[in-house]
């Protein structure tokens, strides 16, 4: 007897794969950056004088430290294997899908350092107006001891951000958010307000900037259907920030 394993999905089953995809993954980084900020805003002292860090260090081991770094990377990187995976259903490769492809490496890495240049710029004055006004924490981008395997594993955390937020929140969700045939406004808004809610931690500018980052990286997506160059884009974002932190002079970055 042979057992028939296809059936064709319906408009619920796309819907509870997508709340089970974000609740591995991003929807639950929001869920818990909602509840730190309600723990930062309700702690003694102002938002401002309270410390939101980034990459810090899970034993005071080296070896053993690389390690937890290494394994945190790989697998959190897990729930974009399942979402890549789950695309597969649908018709066609689902890297072309995304745009997750090699195909026009020049291009991608062009767009993606424009587009790196136009959210990093303003992203850095919304900061200093964020911090000026005390509605941020101060942000620790990186708090990994000064060791040989620092950098690289600031670098790797870059990418893995990179690829996990815009695999997850653009490429996914914008695009099982259009099979569920929600309007382009709400798609939009919907990838911009997740990408804000998990930055809360950091405070409230970090998430205005973050949701400000979502809309304009979504609406990429949705003109060239490429998630390549947003990849690109957030790496060098982030390893500005880690790297940048970790080996520049401190009073550089006490505006943070």
């Amino acid at each position: 007897m042979t057992v028939e394993l296809s059936r064709p999905v319906s408009r619920r089953l796309l819907g509870t794969e997508t709340l089970l995809v974000l609740g591995l993954s991003l929807g639950q980084s929001a869920v818990y950056a909602v509840v730190s900020i309600i723990a930062k805003l309700t702690a003694d002292g102002p938002l401002s004088k309270q410390t939101a860090s980034l990459n810090t260090s899970a034993s005071s081991r080296p070896w053993l430290d690389l390690t937890y770094q290494l394994l945190g990377i790989v697998f959190a990187l897990l729930p974009v294997l399942l979402a890549v995976h789950l695309l597969s259903r649908d018709p066609g490769d689902p890297a072309r899908t995304l745009g997750l492809d090699g195909r026009r490496p020049g291009q991608d890495l062009a767009r993606g350092a424009g587009l790196a240049a136009l959210i990093g710029l303003p992203g850095l004055a919304l900061f200093w107006v964020a911090a000026q006004l005390g509605v941020n924490a101060t942000l620790v981008p990186a708090a990994l001891p000064d060791l040989w395997w620092t950098a690289p594993v600031l670098i790797l955390a870059a990418v893995q951000n990179a690829v996990l937020e815009e695999v997850i929140v653009v490429g996914y969700l914008v695009t099982r958010l259009r099979q569920l045939h929600w309007r382009l406004a709400a798609i939009i808004a919907a990838s911009a307000l997740l990408r804000g809610s998990y930055h809360l931690y950091q405070g409230f500018g970090a998430f205005v900037g973050n949701a400000v980052m979502g809309v304009v990286f979504s609406l990429f997506y949705l003109r060239t259907r490429r998630v390549m160059p947003l990849i690109v884009a957030h790496t060098l974002l982030d390893v500005f920030a880690f790297v940048g932190y970790a080996l520049l002079p401190r009073e550089w970055f006490d505006w943070l």
